[in-house]
Order: structure tokens, then C-alpha cells, then sequence
């Protein structure tokens, strides 16, 4: 006669619950935005357009009386290539996950949307501002080989100098971070790419031909004057000291992100 043999009760298996930590959605960040081709296409023109540039304009600079251009202006006018670049990248890193789906993965595995915009401000704002303290930081004294002996001559070590080449990278930072915000805003790469042209460039411009001087002591104010004026050794009448221009591009990005988490609540996706 056989005997039955007494089972030992088991205790259920439970999973852990998937957490969302911070650290988590900024590597996930971290890792998508490093795994983009158009990063890497972006950040290179940026640095390469600035020292490039830079080089060719020193070696070719003939000193003339009229000049009323500092040191720093001159050696990184291209940043002004460098900065479209960055804008660029600002809007293929939001815009870009509409147009190509990769939001709907994206928003599903961090449902409360918000950590997602501010990690990808926090990530996207590190690499670029970093990228740009190394090309301007690089630039200028590679500038400066042809310089010497000009009337544009001058040292890291001069007053004023270190302040407007780390000025001048976080100013174009800024203004990635604000397209930024448009583009999660927008969701439309041609979109986000015409407000940036059409707002922060060309109105600028066009605004100047009105003669009213309450608008031309307001074009101040706006994002490329404001980033402008950091780069600058000197400020002229009308123009914002380099504190008043960092307030200011902190309030367009502000209110930029602002608008860009409010409609990311506002939305299905």
C-alpha cells in the first residue's frame, strides 16, 4: 500500500513593481540622444564651423580704424553657423520623436510625461553647453596665433576674457534649450524649424526698421541680442550687460519649457 507524500506549501512569487527613478529616465535619455546619428552631425558642424571659421578669419584680419569689434566677437563669429546647428539639434531631439513615432514608446514607458521633458533639457543642455566650453575655450587661442601683434591681441588670462568665451556657450546653450521647448511645444520639425527661423531670427531683424524707440530698446530683450551681449567684452548704449542677458535668456527658456509642459499635460500623447 502506497503512502501519499505530504507537499510542501509554496509561497507565491511576486514581481517588484517597475520603479521610475530620475537617474533612470535621465540615462535613457542620455543613451537615446548618444545613439542619434544627427547628434553627432550637429555637435561636429557646431565645433567645426566655430574653429574653422575662427582660423580663416584671423589669418585673413587687416586691422582698419573703423573696426569697433572685440577679440572674443571676432574669433567666434562662427558660432553664429554653430548656434543654427545646436538649434538644430534641439528640435530633432523633441520634434523628432513626434515625426518619427518614438513618443508614443517614450510617454508609455514614463506615463507621468513630465521627467521625460525636463530630462531631456537637462541632457540635451549639458552636452551642448559642454561641447561649446571646449570649441569656444579651443578657438580663441588658435585665433590668437594670427592675432598677435594686432590690435586684436589678447591672452585667456586678460580680463574679461574667460567670462565672455564661457558667456558666448552658455548664451548659444540657452537658445537650443528654448527651441527645445518649442519643439515639444510645436511636435513639428518644419514648424519648429520656421518659428525659430521666423521668431528668433528674421523678427528681430525686420523690427529694426521701425522707428519707434520703445521697440528698439525692447529688441534688447530678445534671445539672440540677450545671448549676444554675454559674449561681448564691452556694452554699448542700449545694450544688456551680461547678467541682464543671462536673466533674460533664462526667462525666454523658462517660459519656453513652460509652455511645452503645459501643453504635454494638455495632450493624449
Amino acid at each position: 500500500m502506497s503512502t501519499a507524500t505530504p507537499t510542501t506549501p509554496t509561497t507565491p512569487t511576486t514581481t517588484a513593481p517597475y520603479r521610475l527613478t530620475t537617474p533612470g529616465i535621465l540615462r535613457s535619455e542620455w543613451h537615446k540622444l548618444w545613439t542619434l546619428r544627427s547628434t553627432w552631425i550637429m555637435l561636429g558642424l557646431a565645433s567645426v564651423f566655430t574653429v574653422v571659421l575662427g582660423m580663416i578669419l584671423a589669418a585673413t584680419y587687416t586691422p582698419s580704424p573703423d573696426d569697433e569689434i572685440d577679440p572674443v566677437t571676432y574669433a567666434l563669429l562662427g558660432t553664429q553657423i554653430g548656434q543654427v546647428a545646436i538649434a538644430v539639434l534641439g528640435i530633432l531631439i523633441t520634434a523628432g520623436e513626434y515625426s518619427t513615432g518614438m513618443v508614443r514608446a517614450t510617454m508609455a514607458a514614463v506615463p507621468r510625461r513630465l521627467p521625460v521633458l525636463r530630462a531631456k533639457t537637462a541632457v540635451f543642455g549639458t552636452v551642448a553647453l559642454g561641447t561649446l566650453l571646449v570649441t569656444n575655450f579651443l578657438t580663441f587661442p588658435l585665433a590668437q596665433m594670427f592675432l598677435g601683434g594686432t590690435d586684436l591681441e589678447a591672452a585667456l588670462g586678460d580680463p574679461g576674457i574667460a567670462r565672455a568665451l564661457a558667456g558666448s556657450a552658455a548664451g548659444t546653450a540657452l537658445i537650443g534649450v528654448i527651441v527645445l521647448g518649442l519643439g515639444s511645444a510645436l511636435r513639428s520639425v518644419p514648424g519648429t524649424i520656421g518659428a525659430y527661423v521666423g521668431g528668433l531670427i528674421l523678427l528681430p531683424q525686420l523690427a529694426t526698421m521701425i522707428p519707434n524707440d520703445t521697440v528698439q530698446d525692447a529688441l534688447a530683450y530678445f534671445p539672440l541680442p540677450a545671448s549676444e551681449s554675454l559674449a561681448a567684452l564691452h556694452t554699448s548704449s542700449g545694450d544688456l550687460s551680461p547678467g541682464a542677458g543671462l536673466l533674460t535668456l533664462c526667462v525666454w527658456a523658462v517660459a519656453s519649457l513652460a509652455a511645452a509642459a503645459y501643453l504635454l499635460k494638455r495632450r493624449d500623447v
